[in-house]
């Protein structure tokens, strides 16, 4: 009997899913080429469905769930965060909370009750527990493995924060994925970027590649200025932002 993952990821920015079966991706979609909205964060119902057309099989053949970041740690760093940075940060709190309390502390219930409207309401008891969370930069390193035609590796993550790390290594060998080092909140190269977007006029997590792609038409007329005030490089690597 086969064995089925589906991976979803929503409520931040790209809503997507993808289907495993025994070990090999079957099929992948991102949300927004269903509802045309660009980024769209919203439950992946449409990419879920599609998904499951494509393999021939319906919902309660689903093994496991898996979302890609522990929400709860997320959010006590957000709180950590909001209290070392009141009152300034009172703007984004309230922002943040508005989600989080809606959506982001009960994803474990929301994913059960849209995969459930996915299957007119029929839901197996077994996939209710099935719903399994991973760390994200876990989750990124796995994305990069395990489709590679490697059969060990040196994995490096760099995004923007995922609970606590925004930078962090790993070894991939066959089918385990261990960590070596990681950087945490707020030194982060993918914030620093971001902050750099937001500078030049795009939106965060949005417009990033635009600015990527305005790079090789500059000169780096910045950097000394940038390397000598907003970060800090060690001999091995590591840095630390201003």
């Amino acid at each position: 009997m086969s064995t089925y993952v589906l991976g979803i990821s929503c409520f931040y920015h790209d809503s997507a899913a993808t289907l495993i079966k025994d070990g090999e991706i079957i099929s992948a979609a991102q949300e927004e080429r269903f509802t045309r909205i660009k980024h769209d964060s919203s439950f992946p119902s449409n990419s879920i469905k599609f998904c499951l057309n494509n393999a021939g099989i319906n919902i309660n053949d689903i093994s496991y769930i898996t979302y890609y970041e522990k929400p709860l740690l997320t959010f006590f760093r957000l709180m950590h965060t909001f209290i070392q940075t009141s009152p300034k940060s009172f703007r984004s709190f309230r922002l943040a909370m508005k989600l989080w309390l809606t959506k982001k502390l009960f994803i474990k219930n929301i994913i059960i009750k849209e995969l459930a409207s996915i299957n007119c309401g029929r839901l197996s008891k077994s996939l209710k527990k099935s719903v399994l969370f991973s760390q994200h930069h876990l989750s990124h390193a796995a994305a990069a493995f395990y489709p590679s035609p490697f059969e060990k590796s040196v994995i490096l993550c760099m995004d923007g924060v995922g609970e606590w790390a925004t930078s962090s290594a790993w070894v991939g060998n066959g089918n385990k994925i261990n960590p070596l080092w990681q950087i945490n909140f707020p030194h982060s190269l993918g914030l620093l970027y971001s902050a750099f977007t937001s500078y030049c006029g795009f939106k965060v997590n949005s417009g990033e590649y635009k600015l990527m792609g305005l790079a090789p038409y500059g000169k780096p007329i910045y950097k000394n200025l940038i390397m000598n005030n907003l970060i800090d490089i060690s001999s091995d690597g590591s840095f630390r932002l201003n």
